[in-house]
């Protein structure tokens, strides 16, 4: 496992070392206080330090790409309605009425000329502005620029909307340091989302974003993946808030034999197909075609899914190979992980609940946007946007991912366990506790 800290170490300052959650540690595990999971105490410090200052994924631009469009946002009991306005711009505000503070909106929906309460029914244009309150001599005199609905921060990367609170946190672009760059390969832009699906999750918004933070559990609860992803050669790299890891698919793990040269492509191939081959437009358990000669598996992988593509109207035949079938999987402080290939975005949220004991599992996935006639990419749409039961299918993998999860949470709070004990490997999820020292124990600076 080839592990890179920006500005801080490199590869080979790494050999046999585990970074503890506070810095470096030399001669043991990196030990995590269970409490972080558990605690109602460490919650409500993330609730008052955490929550309300960072930048966090919200929605997808597909939600809201037309005047009148709006999205709700919860985080634990936070509450953020994202507007397209009238003018076009994208504005976010607390979901609070200026009256008795009723949530304005739910959900999301489209078609809003106005943020009416409907408690009261007291309204706001859609840039936040007070304009009418029903028997409005009752309350003497009453400033329209002073009550209008409070102001958050929102901004977007692509197709992804983020949101904060803290009116005065450092811009996105510069929250998400590095990452922007390291992607500029992917036109991020040219994505659409087709779908949010939510999911309830008994576990701490901590377990969820740390399932998504390591490929060390795949020989666990993954092992049909080892057929077809190389888990141990797979370099991870830190920013100060931020990793990513690049997996390469289509390719057998070297656990099952050196450098696997020992796995027949059957086997890769069945292993892909059982696991994403809807990538291609294939069902498991679908025949491995001929390989051609000079061509290896991984070859006919990736011309399956450039073809796949094609029939969809999107052109990905200019990335080679390699690029088609690897993974560059982004984790974003605090709670979100970003896949990237070159035929698919999924953004991966783990959203707080109103319990240690509870988070939201949200998935987005994008594809790319066919083309369309005389140039260019076809315009955005309202995304299929779901609330499911927990045990819904969601595919082998991911399914197996929410499902370990409950059993996770189970464990945490067992008497004798007090500290978790990570490796190196698990790199990012270290990175995530290093951060939250600085915003929930300290001040975040």
């Amino acid at each position: 496992m080839t592990i890179v800290e920006d500005g801080t170490a490199d590869a080979r300052d790494w050999e046999g070392l585990a970074i503890t959650a506070s810095g470096i540690d030399r001669s043991e595990p990196t030990r995590v206080p269970v409490d972080r999971y558990i605690s109602p105490e460490w919650a409500a410090r993330e609730q008052e330090r955490l929550w309300p200052k960072v930048w966090q994924v919200a929605c997808s631009v597909d939600h809201v790409a037309a005047p009148g469009d709006f999205y709700e946002y919860r985080a634990a009991w936070l509450s953020i309605l994202i507007v397209r306005g009238d003018d076009g711009v994208l504005r976010a505000f607390q979901n609070a009425c200026r009256h008795r503070g009723n949530a304005i909106c739910e959900g999301t929906g489209h078609g809003l000329d106005e943020l009416r309460c409907p408690y009261h029914r007291w309204a706001w244009s859609t840039d936040g502005r007070l304009r009418e309150v029903p028997s409005r001599r009752g309350f003497g005199h009453l400033d329209n620029d002073e009550y209008g609905l409070l102001p958050a921060q929102v901004d977007t990367w692509g197709p992804i909307v983020f949101v904060n609170l803290d009116l005065d946190a450092m811009p996105l672009a510069e929250w998400l340091e590095g990452v922007p760059d390291d992607l500029s390969w992917l036109p991020l832009d040219d994505y659409r989302c087709k779908a949010q699906i939510t999911m309830p999750v008994p576990a701490n918004w901590k377990v969820v974003a740390e399932g998504f933070s390591e490929t060390y559990h795949i020989q666990g609860i993954h092992r049909e993946m080892l057929g077809h992803l190389d888990d141990i050669d797979a370099p991870q790299k830190l920013w100060s808030r931020h990793g990513v890891s690049y997996q390469q698919y289509a390719v057998p793990s070297p656990r099952l034999g050196r450098l696997g040269k020992e796995v027949p492509p059957e086997r890769v191939w069945d292993s892909y197909m059982n696991c994403q081959g809807e990538r291609l437009g294939q069902a498991a358990g679908a025949p491995m075609p001929e390989i051609p000669e000079g061509k290896t598996v991984q070859d006919v992988i990736a011309d399956g899914i450039v073809a796949h593509q094609a029939t969809k109207g999107a052109d990905i035949s200019g990335y080679d190979t390699n690029r088609i079938t690897s993974l560059s999987q982004y984790n974003l402080f605090p709670n979100t992980t970003v896949l990237c290939a070159p035929d698919l975005v999924s953004v991966l949220t783990s959203r707080p609940g109103l319990t240690p004991d509870d988070a939201q599992f949200v998935m987005m996935t994008f594809d790319p946007a066919p083309a369309v006639a005389g140039g260019g990419v076809a315009p955005r749409s309202e995304p299929m946007t779901v609330e499911v039961p927990l045990g819904t299918d969601l595919g082998v993998v991911m399914s197996q991912d929410i499902g370990i999860m409950t059993t996770a949470q189970r464990g945490l709070h067992q008497p004798g366990l007090t500290h978790l004990a990570l490796s190196a490997e698990e790199c990012r999820v270290i990175n995530l506790h290093r951060n939250l020292d600085e915003w929930v124990i300290g001040d975040g600076s």
